[in-house]
């Protein structure tokens, strides 16, 4: 799995700082629009994901999980959307707009298999009263994701733990794919718990 990348970045830079919240809608629609047009796979990742599969979440930008080898087309797109690269690695990309309705926009790169596989398993999820339809990831894989962030960092264990608990209570999941991710990271005995909570739901 890609590396997660939340704690990579450097301090924000001063275009971050905005006295008006980002358009949600604004930008996904506009984002999504240029991905179609350009053939560009994505998954919405994070927490407007993690909303948009039924669970209450506030966010205040946009993560995506898109293919490393059309990295050059998303950043041709951001930068024709007004966007400047605060960062960029092997595993992650951060854009943001001086335009505060146009926010934040993160990119993680899918490059190994099994990331490459979420996002070929995304699926099609209607947002804002169905007003935009745009893929997601499956919510198995951003408990997945989760995870692995957790595991990068355990100072958002608090935070990521919460999300992968609304998720199950949330969702109908399929227990083996979970389990496959759960022991990827060692936390057998944490499955159990979890399993025997929720799996009954």
């Amino acid at each position: 799995m890609e590396r997660s990348y939340r704690h990579q970045y450097p301090i924000a830079p001063h275009f971050l700082c905005y006295n008006m919240p980002m358009d949600l809608k604004k930008a996904l629609t506009l984002l999504v629009a240029e991905f179609e047009k350009h053939d560009i796979s994505y998954a919405l990742i994070g927490g407007f994901a993690i909303g948009a599969l039924g669970v209450p979440r506030s966010t205040i930008d946009l993560d995506f999980l898109v293919p490393s080898d059309a990295l050059h087309k998303i950043d041709a797109i951001m930068l024709a959307m007004g966007y400047k690269k605060a960062f960029t690695s092997e595993n992650a990309s951060q854009y943001v707009s001086p335009s505060a309705e146009l926010g934040e926009v993160d990119f993680l790169h899918a490059f190994r298999p099994i990331s490459i596989k979420m996002l070929a398993e995304a699926e099609p999820v209607q947002v804002f009263g169905k007003e935009v339809k745009v893929n997601v990831l499956k919510a198995e894989d951003i408990i997945g994701l989760k995870l692995q962030a957790i595991n990068n960092n355990p100072a958002r264990l608090g935070k990521d733990a919460l999300d992968i608990e609304e998720l199950m209570k949330a969702r109908k999941l399929d227990w083996e794919i979970l389990k496959t991710y759960f022991e990827l990271f060692g936390l057998e005995e944490r499955f159990r718990q979890l399993r025997n909570k929720y799996a009954g739901k």
